[in-house]
């Protein structure tokens, strides 16, 4: 393990990595709140259909 070598090449992402502008920023944000609400609807879909089941919940 070289460190210094580890160092430059953290160095080197750090350099090349810019601020997203705000359109690209809000695209990102919208395509994950989008996602986690997908999620949180598929876990109550599950939710309510093992409420159904007998000794599901």
């Amino acid at each position: 393990m070289e460190v210094p070598k580890e160092l430059g090449a953290y160095t080197r992402v750090l350099k090349l990595a810019s601020t997203p502008s705000w359109q690209e920023f809000s695209r990102v944000a919208l395509i994950a709140g989008v996602g986690v609400i997908l999620v949180g609807i598929l876990g109550f879909l599950i939710f309510v259909m093992m409420s159904f089941v007998p000794g599901g919940v």
